[in-house]
């Protein structure tokens, strides 16, 4: 009886998902909402993300604007951005945020590439550690007499495939990151 793969597929898939919206959280010089997904803020005692609290627009190619459901957040979403990893100081009218997102100097280009290319490192890691796991199951079946070795070698097989499979979705993500991140 073969290993079935596709808890384990549907575990590597997660692993994408998570690595594409980690990338939607890095800046380009273009405003983008996604960056905002992160930065929560506290209210009512509790942290709550920015997003569910507010109108968040973008004005032009370079402005959001972020305008709260209750007035009485603005201070508490303008530091909560100050203090989170957008890396853009918010301007408060007194009514909304304004957030203008500055053109990238090449310094700071090759900085976000290098940072697409840790989050792509840190998701082959948790594809590798899916794949140990697919192979300790293989082992265990092995060991148990569920599966016979050709069986075991056939399962290890697939499992390394399907790691391929996801490590090359991977390089096609960060190289197409960062062609974004250069190319603006």
């Amino acid at each position: 009886m073969k290993l079935n793969t596709k808890p384990f597929e549907e575990k590597m898939s997660k692993a994408i998902v998570a690595l594409e919206n980690n990338f939607d959280t890095i800046r380009a010089s273009q405003a983008n909402a996604a960056v905002l997904n992160r930065v929560s803020f506290e209210y009512y005692g509790s942290p709550t993300p920015l997003s569910s609290m507010a109108d968040i627009r973008v004005a032009d190619a370079r402005t959001l604007v972020i305008k709260p459901y209750d007035a009485s957040t603005l201070k508490a979403m303008e530091k909560a951005i100050l203090i989170s990893d957008v890396g853009i100081t918010p301007t408060n009218d007194g009514q909304v945020i304004r957030l203008v997102f500055p053109q990238l100097t090449e310094e700071r280009r090759k900085e976000l590439c290098k940072q697409v290319t840790k989050m792509g490192e840190d998701a082959k890691v948790a594809i590798r550690n899916i794949r140990r796991d697919a192979n300790d199951a293989v082992k265990k079946q092995q060991k148990d007499g569920e599966m016979t070795e050709d069986e075991a070698k056939a399962s290890e097989k697939s499992v390394q495939d399907l790691t391929d499979k996801f490590i090359k979705q991977i390089d096609a993500a960060i190289a197409g990151k960062q062609k974004d991140v250069m190319a603006i």
